[in-house]
């Protein structure tokens, strides 16, 4: 498998549409395939300390060659962090995806339910229209929401991506996002009943 960026090499990286008071930043990393997002997310999960590097959520996706994206990697059921990762990571692609590409959100669960909550927010259309693209057709990927995009553990992580696509998004929108995680979340637990809901 060949790869298009040396291991020291930076990849580009496009800011768009920065919002001055952004508290977080949302980040869409280009992959050329699967299996390197996959690294690119492991990479992640070594990196993210809670103080260096906060990631509040993460997702993995495959866009298929008609558009349409298939959710890769959504919860991590090792850890609690893991797993909120995932559901933060669905709301976060609700804001930049429409449901109607959303192939597999009905099998998601708790990241499904966040992504179509957040899908209905009033500012997620401009956040669309700048980042959508960002994810080639027959290309991977992974949508991010962190606080420190600079940070160099997140750079090495994400060193494999074709290119990089940020924007910062302002606290209320951050809100709305972990809200309708939160809330998802929530939701799927009560479903899951006494057993704790190990299963998907």
């Amino acid at each position: 498998m060949s790869e298009d960026v040396s291991k020291d090499a930076e990849p580009p990286v496009t800011v768009v549409g920065a919002v001055s008071d952004g508290a977080y930043t949302l980040l869409i990393a280009d992959f050329a395939d699967t299996s390197s997002a996959q690294e690119a997310y492991a990479a992640l999960k070594e990196a993210e300390d809670g103080r260096h590097v906060e990631i509040e959520g993460v997702i993995v996706v495959k866009r298929e060659t008609d558009g349409k994206l298939e959710v890769q990697r959504a919860t991590d059921h090792t850890t609690r962090r893991g797993l909120t990762w995932g559901v933060v990571g669905g709301a976060a692609l609700g804001l930049i995806f429409p449901p109607s590409i959303l192939g597999s959100a009905a099998v998601l669960g708790a990241a499904g339910a966040a992504a179509g909550k957040v899908g209905q927010l009033h500012h997620r259309h401009e956040l669309a229209d700048e980042l959508e693209p960002a994810i080639e057709p027959g290309h991977s990927g992974i949508v991010a929401l962190v606080s420190d995009p600079a940070a160099v553990e997140l750079r090495q992580a994400l060193q494999m991506a074709n290119a990089i696509v940020m924007t910062a998004i302002d606290d209320v929108v951050a809100k709305d996002v972990k809200a309708a995680a939160k809330e998802a979340e929530k939701a799927e637990e009560q479903a899951a009943g006494p057993k704790g809901g190990e299963e998907q």
